[in-house]
């Protein structure tokens, strides 16, 4: 019974000892979770009251004080919003020209280098990885993030300033589209206002549409498609998910992730925005290990090589298809000086206008340039002067030459050359359009011969080569007698070339240039001496091309262009040229 006693006592003494630890450590628990909950409480209450003193503080500060002013930024911003329409989100698009191989000639940009590709042309994976960095919520809010801009407006009152964006995609498409990047409680609250109404005009692939093609990726590219080409020279439906990803990186500051300075920044946020991808479900794990494994490597496109005489006619012509393609009617021929300056002012505005669009527009122009026949002929020019080496102060040589050549099965020009080849910035004076000259003997097919055929004249007929008074002298100073007009083309004959002209009269015979429009003809050149190319002002390199290009093409004359078709990416037009009976 002894031995059972001490037993007992001794578990009785060791349920005691336990007992009294378990309630010591119950009571300890009880505690901490009373103090734990009474942390809870403070923490939730000091929230609480920053959380009504930022609100009462923005409320005053947005409507107490400046309710007018937030007013008025209201109605300034359905203002513009309801003006806005989709071209508003496409202004200053980068042009392309090509030539009839395909390849490049050259882009005209105004401010920015930007091209616009529509959603559909995006891939989903660009679409996936901007929004999963720049806006998660992008596809549940109404185009405000209430919390994050609450710790906006939190840090704006802490600080006295904007310190923090708290901008959803909406509403940095609204700052980069209609407003200054300068940070005041006013352009936040405008930005808020106009992201709203975007919401309320527009679908959200729209908004994505517009966002991913005008935000900026920095080194002077604006919109996804602008930087795949300028990163890695090609579109963006090309790109890889790494590609993506890395150039989605950019935008959130463009100078810190920018991809040629920072690039390890900017494949650390990649890195970052396939993991947001991954953890979203847009992407596989295997997608991920592969893209973050995949090495970038920028590829960007050297300088076009310039070839200045191409690129201004280019210009010179995709501007006039855009003046006519708004119903301006070309004409050279004017009854009176005031018509005539009445021409050119109207002239002058609509040109500077579509040149301007031209920059800005975001067209592709598709051009009958041969860029080997084009080396050819300038290579044919510097040639023939090569033994000419004489410059003036400017250092441009003093002896020069222009060259056109046109297709004579469909008029259109596939080379012009308007100087000898020489290094000088910027662009030079293209001599084959903008210069004009005395054609010479040149111009006795245009003026005299074929209109002398259509009036009862044959390459048989015989003419007599003789001296004439007051008349001109063959070049070699001697007479050949009777001859066939062919033998009088053939030597260039300048005698029967004035009796010719005279017989049909200078006005017949210019009248033949005046439908081809040659844009110099003088009331002073309606004179014999014109049969023999004395001219007032003279004829462009371009102006003679198309006039033997009509000849060729049984009398009817096409207006000289390289222009084939332009688009804008809604729509396109073909140049449709006047053909004129010669």
């Amino acid at each position: 019974m002894e031995k059972s006693g001490k037993i007992n006592v001794r578990k009785s003494r060791f349920y005691q000892k336990n007992n009294d630890r378990a309630r010591k450590e119950c009571m300890m628990s009880k505690t901490k979770k009373k103090k734990k909950h009474r942390l809870f409480w403070h923490f939730f209450r000091i929230q609480l009251v920053l959380l009504v003193l930022v609100l009462t503080a923005a409320a005053y500060y947005f409507y107490g004080g400046y309710g007018k002013q937030v007013e008025e930024l209201r109605q300034e911003a359905v203002r513009l919003v309801r003006q806005s329409d989709v071209n508003t989100f496409k202004a200053n698009q980068t042009s392309i020209v090509y030539a009839s191989d395909g390849s490049v000639i050259s882009t005209l940009k105004g401010e920015k280098d930007s091209y616009y590709v529509s959603i559909e042309e995006m891939p989903v994976d660009a679409v996936t990885a901007i929004v999963s960095i720049e806006d998660k919520k992008f596809f549940r809010h109404h185009g405000i993030d209430y919390r994050a801009l609450l710790r906006a407006i939190k840090a704006m009152v802490q600080n006295g300033e904007v310190t923090q964006g708290g901008s959803t995609i909406t509403m940095q498409l609204a700052r980069n589209i209609f407003l200054s990047q300068e940070k005041t409680w006013q352009r936040k609250v405008e930005e808020m206002y106009i992201a709203t109404e975007l919401e309320n005009k527009y679908s959200k692939n729209q908004i994505l549409e517009f966002y991913l093609n005008n935000i900026y990726f920095g080194n002077g590219y604006y919109g996804i498609q602008s930087a795949a080409r300028g990163y890695f020279d090609c579109d963006v439906e090309s790109l890889s998910l790494s590609q993506i990803a890395f150039l989605c990186a950019i935008p959130n500051n463009p100078t810190l992730y920018d991809p040629v300075t920072n690039k390890d920044n900017t494949v650390s946020r990649r890195d970052r925005i396939l993991k947001n991808m991954l953890d979203d479900g847009k992407i596989s794990q295997m997608d991920y290990a592969q893209a973050v494994a995949e090495q970038i490597t920028l590829n960007r496109p050297q300088a076009l090589a310039k070839n200045d005489y191409v690129e201004t006619y280019t210009y010179y012509c995709a501007t006039r298809a855009l003046m006519e393609q708004q119903g301006f009617v070309f004409h050279e021929d004017f009854k009176t000086d005031e018509e005539q300056q009445a021409y050119e002012d109207t002239y002058s505005a609509l040109y500077s206008e579509c040149q301007k669009k031209l920059y800005t527009g975001g067209y592709r122009i598709y051009t009958s340039i041969d860029l080997s026949l084009q080396d050819g002929l300038q290579q044919s020019v510097n040639d023939t002067l090569s033994g000419y080496t004489g410059v003036n102060d400017e250092g441009v040589y003093e002896l020069q030459a222009s060259a056109v050549c046109i297709d004579n099965d469909n008029g259109y020009v596939r080379a012009i050359v308007g100087g000898r080849s020489q290094e000088f910035p910027g662009y030079t004076l293209n001599r084959a359009y903008q210069s004009f000259r005395q054609p010479g003997s040149a111009i006795k097919p245009l003026t005299v011969y074929t209109p002398s055929f259509e009036q009862n004249y044959t390459p048989d007929t015989i003419v007599v080569d003789e001296p004439i008074e007051d008349g001109p002298r063959n070049a070699n100073g001697t007479y050949l007698g009777e001859i066939t007009v062919r033998t009088a083309v053939e030597k260039s004959v300048n005698t029967i070339a004035w009796k010719l002209y005279d017989q049909l009269t200078p006005d017949k015979g210019l009248s033949y240039l005046k439908a081809m429009n040659f844009s110099r003809i003088s009331p002073s050149d309606y004179r014999l001496a014109t049969a023999l190319g004395g001219f007032t002002n003279g004829v462009s390199a371009l102006e003679m091309a198309s006039g033997f290009a009509a000849i060729d093409n049984d009398g009817y004359y096409r207006t000289p262009t390289c222009i084939v078709k332009i688009e804008d990416g809604t729509e396109q037009f073909y140049i449709i040229r006047g053909r004129t009976r010669f």
